[in-house]
């Protein structure tokens, strides 16, 4: 999507926006609340006064990187009319909860204890949440300034380079994880230079199979559904690999329950487990999309502009998808450096294999959704 459609987006959602003072009152509300929230739910743990100012600032970060990502998810289906602005926000913050809420605890863990070690810290929990409390405050006003200035800039490039810097201040070059930080380094090449393979590939598959075909419509009503069907497929796959590590076990105990079924209980599922599912449901996506379709193709004209119309679902499908992997991937941003500081007041130090607080899931997801409709 160009520039320019963004920045008309970004008007438009300028527009029909709350005025400026309701604005701000909802996001005080929710900061004010967030920090009272955990100000009295951990009441009598030492330091717990730094715990609420960082829970505080992880509601000010979740809610500009809800401001600031709304046109990355939802641009090119309100750009090219599929639905409208506020359709796209409900279905943006619908999703970007979800997916924080199902998905999100992976990419936290990474932010908040890969990037740096709270051991080149010498045992000082208070140097290292001074420092979490720095990255988080830094990257939050960089994403305030930037959408201000309606830049899309990178949350995760923001967040992970303030963690980086505050880690190097704090504690020395020798505290950052530098393996961890190539990793995320390279994922920055290789993201947008997959994605555009990606978005090439079914770009030139549209094309070859439908816009280039004499009987458009027909070539529509065989490969929309198809291409919904891969969407699906991969959106399953993925909910079934990351989202479900914490209900699968259960899930799979009921299943047994069963006659004549008896599964290995296992911490997830395996990713043949996980594509079986995903293809079996893909397969009831097929035909609802299908029936759709066709019932839609009845009175189009066989010409380019009729069959764009068919890929209403596609847009809406993929603004939904788009929706909640960011609400996965960039909940993170918001509360990693929280949950790094909630480990270190509980129990003096920060613990891989310890789970996200509900709480703190919650103030980046709830903090996104409101950045997105404010």
């Amino acid at each position: 999507m160009e520039i320019s459609t963004v920045d008309k987006l970004q008007k438009k959602a300028l527009k029909k926006s709350a005025p400026d003072l309701t604005k701000l009152g909802f996001a005080l509300f929710f900061m004010v609340g967030v920090l009272t929230f955990s100000f009295l739910s951990n009441g009598g743990i030492p330091n717990n006064m730094f715990l609420a100012v960082a829970a505080l600032i992880g509601a000010y970060m979740a809610m500009n990187i809800g401001a600031n990502d709304v046109a990355n998810n939802v641009g090119p289906a309100v750009g090219s009319k599929a639905m409208t602005l506020t359709t796209a926000i409900i279905i943006a913050a619908i999703f970007e909860a979800a997916g924080a809420y199902i998905a999100g605890g992976e990419v936290v863990k990474t932010i908040k204890d890969g990037i740096v070690d709270i051991a080149g810290f010498g045992g000082n929990s208070s140097h290292f949440i001074w420092a979490m409390m720095a990255a988080l405050l830094a990257a939050a006003l960089w994403l305030n300034f930037a959408t201000m200035m309606r830049a899309p800039v990178s949350t995760t490039h923001s967040i992970v380079g303030a963690v980086m810097g505050a880690g190097i201040a704090a504690a020395g070059f020798d505290v950052v994880n530098w393996t961890t930080m190539g990793g995320i380094v390279a994922s920055w090449v290789i993201s947008p230079l997959l994605g555009g393979i990606v978005a090439a590939g079914f770009l030139f598959a549209i094309k070859k199979s439908i816009v280039f075909k004499e009987d458009k419509v027909q070539a529509a009503k065989i490969y929309v559904p198809i291409f919904v069907t891969i969407m699906s497929l991969a959106f399953v796959t993925y909910i079934l690999l990351k989202g479900l590590k914490q209900v699968w076990p259960k899930m799979i105990e009921l299943i047994n329950m069963l006659p004549l079924i008896s599964m290995e209980v296992t911490k997830n599922p395996s990713f043949g487990v996980a594509f079986s599912i995903a293809l079996i449901l893909s397969a009831f996506v097929y035909i609802i999309v299908k029936k759709r379709v066709s019932s839609s193709t009845t009175a189009l004209e066989n010409s380019k502009a009729s069959v764009n119309t068919l890929f209403t679902i596609p847009l809406i499908f993929a603004a939904a998808l788009l929706s909640f992997a960011h609400g996965a991937n960039d909940v993170a941003n918001a509360i990693g450096p929280l949950a790094a500081i909630n480990d270190a007041v509980v129990s003096g130090g920060v613990s891989s294999s310890a789970s996200i607080p509900f709480w703190v899931m919650s103030v980046g997801a709830l903090g996104i959704v409101i950045g997105l409709a404010l």
